[in-house]
């Protein structure tokens, strides 16, 4: 299945960056960052940001401009049968010149997950003051950690 990523959620004021891979199949389906109820992507980022929890993707999108977050993906496109980031073929990165020097108030990239991360350094060599960070990834793919876990180590992006 061809798949493409959405646009970034992101302003002129945005200082940290979350890339991550590619969105899933329901993300894809809904239209939405992290749509999957089972990702816990949104529930780990109001938490952190002291904020009521919200199922409003408009909401979502709100509290990460209100706290200067952009978020992305580090691929553009890629062939992929499901959602398992192991199964993308084909992939094309996503513009980070562009997008840096549109967004330059930005200075930490965190990535959900390794393969965030492992493509984004695979292709892109644009970055030099920033700081780059891996956490754990939020799918329920990643089962070896429990919430609270991947909570405190998410726990860097206010730290910051």
């Amino acid at each position: 299945m061809h798949s493409y990523s959405f646009p970034p959620i992101a302003n002129k004021n945005a200082k940290i960056l979350i890339l991550g891979t590619m969105p899933g199949k329901k993300s894809l389906e809904l239209q939405e960052y992290y749509g999957y109820k089972y990702n816990v992507f949104w529930k780990i980022l109001f938490n952190l940001l002291n904020s009521d929890f919200s199922e409003d993707y408009n909401t979502k999108k709100k509290l990460l401009i209100d706290n200067h977050i952009a978020l992305w993906d580090s691929l553009q496109f890629c062939f992929r049968k499901g959602s398992a980031d192991a199964d993308i073929k084909d992939e094309i990165p996503n513009d980070f010149k562009t997008f840096f020097k549109d967004y330059p108030t930005v200075k930490h990239v965190y990535f959900n997950g390794t393969a965030a991360m492992n493509y984004y350094k695979k292709y892109v060599r644009y970055g030099k003051s920033l700081s780059f960070y891996q956490l754990p990834s939020t799918s329920p793919a990643n089962a070896r950690m429990s919430f609270e876990e991947k909570l405190n180590k998410w726990r860097v992006i206010i730290d910051n």
